[in-house]
């Protein structure tokens, strides 16, 4: 029996995973407890994705544990011991204005937690590959000083400088820089993954992602950017947009070619390894650009609010750059670039 336990497992990417490996035939453990509802409100909530998972698949078992409860961690992973395979650790507390609301939660659910399914699957299951889904936010600010230059929709990286073609790559420091508190747990986390792939000999590897994205999402103003935009074009809901004119860039993956960038890693992990892993410049826009998508797919003008304060530690541009991962894996592509992904989430919502 394949066995893979997957924390957020209700979630935009944990529940992608869990499908991914469902329909391979896996057991899968989902580890979810619905903490975004109470981050976030009922809209939120993840309890239909369970309810999904549990509808569909017999071999999908849930579990509604903490991941700070190394009681209750220690317990399921005792349990299964070494048939678990793989662990895809995608729960956290996503959203960096939130995390400035309650730092101490946020950052024991994003480095405390990661720290409890480490430990875990060291005593348990050491052989399993452990997938951790990182952030860009843990580079900080240190995007904003690159040579920016306005454009009419976006802002854009200067042609002469060596991200332009491809994005920004793992060589760029996550030192001296305002992190938010949200990047700061998730820097905590990150490290800790690659010390237990590199000190311990775990096979742990660490996916910072850009936006995230797909029709699974429980989009939110605080957190899912493309899903809550399509979801205010679709209801007629207000829209606010904070800060950089409304041309700050994000890449966007999808979370189906995340997941199979993880299989990848799975089936000839490198221990400790650290990989951007976004839309790059396949699949990128502008807060401008995609509310124009937006606009087009429901066929009608959205309602609009701008805030001339950005967020905290806000990107003004982020691609990223997935050369290395697609020189490790060079069987992997990405299949969705943003318009095709905003069909899937407007088909989803309307």
């Amino acid at each position: 029996m394949s066995v893979v336990f997957v924390t957020g497992s209700c979630g935009l990417v944990g529940s992608e995973s869990a499908r991914f490996y469902l329909d391979k035939g896996w057991t899968v453990v989902g580890i979810d407890n619905d903490m975004r509802a109470a981050f976030f409100g009922a809209e939120a909530s993840t309890a239909a994705q369970r309810a999904r998972l549990e509808s569909d698949y017999a071999s999908y078992i849930h579990a509604g544990a903490d991941i700070r409860d190394s009681a209750a961690i220690d317990g399921l992973f005792a349990e299964y011991g070494k048939a678990i395979e793989l662990v895809v650790h995608t729960a956290a507390q996503p959203s960096h204005d939130w995390a400035a609301s309650d730092p101490v939660t946020d950052f024991t659910v994003n480095a405390n937690g990661t720290s409890v399914m480490l430990e875990a699957t060291r005593k348990f299951a050491p052989g399993a590959v452990f997938i951790f889904t990182s952030t860009n936010k843990v580079y900080g600010d240190t995007p904003n000083r690159l040579p920016l230059v306005e454009l009419e929709t976006r802002w854009e990286l200067d042609e002469s400088h060596p991200y332009h073609e491809h994005g920004i790559d793992e060589t760029m420091s996550i030192d001296g820089t305002k992190h938010s508190l949200f990047g700061a747990s998730k820097v905590a986390a990150d490290v800790l993954v690659q010390e237990y792939g590199r000190y311990f000999g775990m096979k742990t590897g660490v996916f910072r992602g850009g936006c995230l994205t797909g029709p699974a999402h429980a989009g939110t103003e605080l957190h899912g950017f493309l899903s809550y935009l399509m979801k205010c074009a679709v209801g007629g809901r207000e829209y606010r947009v904070f800060g950089y004119g409304g041309k700050q860039v994000r890449d966007n993956i999808h979370s189906a070619d995340l997941v199979a960038a993880f299989d990848e890693f799975r089936r000839d992990p490198r221990p400790g390894e650290v990989y951007n892993m976004g839309g790059s410049r396949f699949s990128n826009c502008s807060m401008k650009e995609a509310i124009s998508i937006c606009e087009e797919l429901a066929e009608r003008k959205m309602k609009l609010a701008y805030v001339e304060q950005n967020r905290i530690g806000d990107h003004i541009w982020w691609i990223s750059s997935v050369e290395k991962f697609k020189s490790h894996y060079p069987g992997w592509r990405l299949t969705r670039d943003v318009r095709a992904i905003l069909g899937e989430i407007y088909a989803a919502v309307s």
